[in-house]
C-alpha cells in the first residue's frame, strides 16, 4: 500500500482543538486525524456489512 499527500486548510481554533486531543492521546496531529478517519471508515464499512447480513437473513 502506497501513501499519498492530503492537504487540508482548517481554522486556527479547530487546529488547536486537534492539537489538544492529539496531545492527550500522545500522538501527532497528523496521526490523530488519520486514526480518526480510519476509525470512521471502519465504522461505515462495518455498518454496511451488518445491513447486508440483515437483508440476507430477512431481518431488515
Amino acid at each position: 500500500m502506497g501513501t499519498s499527500v492530503f492537504s487540508l486548510r482548517i481554522d486556527h481554533d479547530l487546529l488547536e482543538r486537534l492539537r489538544h486531543h492529539a496531545a492527550r492521546s500522545g500522538m501527532s496531529v497528523q496521526d490523530y486525524v488519520v486514526q480518526t478517519l480510519v476509525r470512521n471508515d471502519f465504522d461505515e464499512r462495518f455498518q454496511a456489512a451488518v445491513e447486508e447480513t440483515e437483508k440476507f437473513y430477512g431481518l431488515a
